[in-house]
């Protein structure tokens, strides 16, 4: 899951940012990486969202961002990738290489959901928050409908 800043939103040094995750999201394109690359598991964080225990793994590097859960073919029940992105921005995701539907929580810099949306398997549509967020919680499908988390439920225990 390579995201990228909403280069319309950003000045000096992050507008550098933002043409280098967009440059490096077309190189992504001309070189995929096989199955065999996926990432393995990553340090895990434990979330608590209403009434549900969440395991997230962590994805606070660059390799680990633009790669998010890319080849995977499986993602256990209650489990996540939790994006620690930075600063209060527009954060958008792509599925490309990732062989999972997932549904992602988009949540601001007090820990809360601001929106909600699913994500199609190897689609290169984006998927981008409403409003800046700081996190982006990703989920197997359908998690958070079926968990009756709505947009404005806190996240606790992110680490800062």
């Amino acid at each position: 899951m390579l995201f990228y800043r909403d280069a319309g939103s950003a000045k000096g040094p992050a507008f550098l940012l933002s043409c280098t995750a967009t440059i490096a999201a077309c190189l992504s394109l001309l070189s995929p990486y096989p199955p065999a690359l996926a990432q393995t598991s990553l340090p895990s964080v434990h979330l608590q969202i209403g009434t549900h225990a969440v395991r997230a793994e962590l994805a606070d590097t660059p390799q680990t961002l633009r790669e998010g859960l890319m080849h995977r073919e499986t993602l256990p029940a209650n489990s996540g990738m939790l994006f620690k992105l930075g600063p209060p921005d527009i954060y958008c995701f792509w599925m490309k290489n990732t062989l999972i539907p997932l549904s992602i929580a988009f949540i601001d810099d007090q820990g809360r959901i601001v929106d909600i949306q699913d994500m199609r398997p190897h689609s290169l549509d984006p998927h981008c928050p409403p409003a800046p967020v700081t996190r982006a919680l990703e989920m197997n499908q359908g998690w958070f409908t079926r968990a009756r988390i709505q947009v404005g439920e806190p996240v606790l225990g992110i680490p800062r």
